[in-house]
């Protein structure tokens, strides 16, 4: 049984803080202060019970361009649970950056709905041990945040049009930093593969020591037919490019399904998605987008290696091809559009290669 399924049953050292719209400093006694028409953020819907009874259960009027610092938390301790919710739709439009120990690059750096395994449009609902999204977007994460010093979150609105309610609960312990405890890092990464090199970056370089710990990726393909047959590889230390010391054997198999996900293939070449523990498939969207119309297929995955971390001592890169099949029963490259975001904790602090503006978040 692993030690986070024992933990729970064991005393430790540290106190429980919670930041919230009703509490953003998450200090001692703080909650529920707030009285209605305090601030732009308090709702009418408390006028008639007034203090203490849900007066500023969100923060609205997120504008284009603002920023709201979510948790600003002196250190030791970590951070163990993130909720959010907003509504369908803009989850790529919403930068999610995590600063550690004052540093003044984030190592974390994604959009929200990725960071949650939800990068396709908000809907996905993903039953993991680290990221539960549940109906209707209630986005939860229990990757462990550990901080020296302190931690801060922040998220812009990087969209055209404001976002006029953002829920959301921050919950850390104060506690001494352990031996062993090392600061999570989310980097994204969007590319179009080309037919002479098709073969996207999940992760470019990472220093360590540290280890790899999930990988979640929002797949469009520009063809309807299968995508699903390249590798996925891990290069550790010194590996050259061309030798890795993983090197699975498809991207079905990485993400634990197998034979295209497709249960019967006389009778019906859908794929069934899932969503377990360790690994999922919970999105494989097809058809009309109700704004746009047509869209190419997408499809969103998980595989987080909580159980089996990709350990490394100096650096680590890791790669997916983009193949399928040409009708001969050779492999096809393909031009396929795969934005990733890769997991992974390292000894230091590191930072992330930041986000694109709004028009590179989207397949072209």
């Amino acid at each position: 049984m692993h030690d986070w399924m024992t933990s729970i049953a064991r005393l430790a050292e540290g106190r429980t803080r919670s930041a919230s719209a009703e509490n953003p400093t998450g200090a001692p006694g703080s909650g529920a202060h707030a009285a209605p028409g305090d601030d732009e953020h308090c709702t009418p819907a408390s006028s008639r019970l007034g203090r203490g009874w849900k007066v500023r259960p969100c923060l609205r009027s997120f504008t284009p361009g603002r920023t709201f610092t979510l948790l600003e938390a002196a250190g030791p301790g970590a951070v163990r649970h993130i909720w959010m919710t907003v509504l369908e739709g803009v989850q790529r439009w919403i930068r999610l950056r995590v600063y550690y120990d004052g540093c003044a690059e984030p190592s974390i750096d994604v959009p929200l709905g990725d960071f949650f395994a939800n990068g396709i449009d908000g809907l996905a609902l993903v039953n993991s041990i680290p990221t539960n999204v549940n109906p209707k977007g209630g986005m939860n994460s229990y990757w462990p945040m550990p901080f020296r010093r302190g931690c801060r979150i922040d998220v812009t609105n990087d969209g055209h049009a404001p976002i006029n309610e953002l829920f959301y609960q921050v919950t850390w312990e104060e506690r001494p930093w352990r031996e062993g405890d090392a600061y999570l890092h989310a980097f994204w990464n969007r590319s179009v593969t080309t037919l002479e090199r098709p073969e996207h970056a999940l992760l470019a370089d990472a220093p360590g020591p540290g280890h790899y710990a999930g990988t979640y990726v929002v797949w469009t393909q520009a063809s309807s037919m299968w995508w699903g047959e390249g590798e996925v590889k891990f290069f550790i230390d010194d590996d050259a490019p061309d030798s890795p010391s993983i090197c699975g054997t498809g991207t079905e198999d990485y993400f634990g399904g197998a034979w295209g996900f497709v249960m019967d293939h006389a009778r019906d070449m859908r794929p069934s998605t899932y969503s377990a523990p360790f690994m999922g498939y919970p999105q494989a969207v097809y058809g009309v987008d109700p704004k746009f119309g047509t869209r190419p297929p997408a499809h969103g995955l998980y595989r987080w290696h909580w159980p089996d971390p990709v350990r490394f001592r100096s650096r680590l890169r890791a790669s997916v091809q983009a193949l399928g099949w040409y009708p001969d029963g050779t492999f096809q490259p393909l031009r396929d559009d795969i934005a990733s975001t890769a997991f992974w904790y390292g000894a230091s602090p590191s930072p992330a290669p930041g986000l694109p503006p709004m028009t590179g978040r989207y397949p072209r």
